[in-house]
């Protein structure tokens, strides 16, 4: 059994991460995720959090939102809808969305979408404590 797997995530724009690590610890949409090498295969959901790794002996993060995942092998793919590194996110557009999201939670509105509200809401929270990971 190897030591390490390759960690690939992408989204529909670009391949963001390709890399040999020794861990992995991923969103789900029903709880966090730990993979090892050597894990068993598993397709699933993704949720939305953030995302962290070990490559190189240390601990990396990123911002992912939606997609699916999946374990093969010595293989795990992360297809998100959206992911971001911490250097890319901007603080000031990350606290404005979450802004945007609470606003909209408090709205009275009878045709509001709270499941979207809630997502909205939890992305721009992981996006904001992510930005201080630079």
């Amino acid at each position: 059994m190897a030591d390490t797997f390759e960690l690939e995530i992408a989204t529909p724009e670009r391949l963001l991460l390709r890399e040999q690590v020794t861990e992995a610890q991923i969103p789900g949409a029903s709880g966090e995720l730990g993979v090892l090498p050597g894990h068993a295969p598993l397709l699933s959901e993704l949720g939305i959090g953030p995302l962290s790794y070990v490559a190189g002996g240390q601990r990396r993060v990123l911002s992912v939102a939606g997609g699916v995942l999946e374990v093969i092998e010595d293989q795990v793919r992360v297809l998100a809808i959206s992911a971001e590194k911490p250097e890319e996110i901007e603080p000031g557009r990350a606290g404005r969305a979450l802004e945007r999201a609470t606003e909209r939670l408090r709205s009275t509105k009878e045709n509001l979408d709270y499941a979207r509200a809630l997502s909205a809401l939890k992305r721009a929270q992981t996006r904001l404590a992510l930005a201080g990971h630079k």
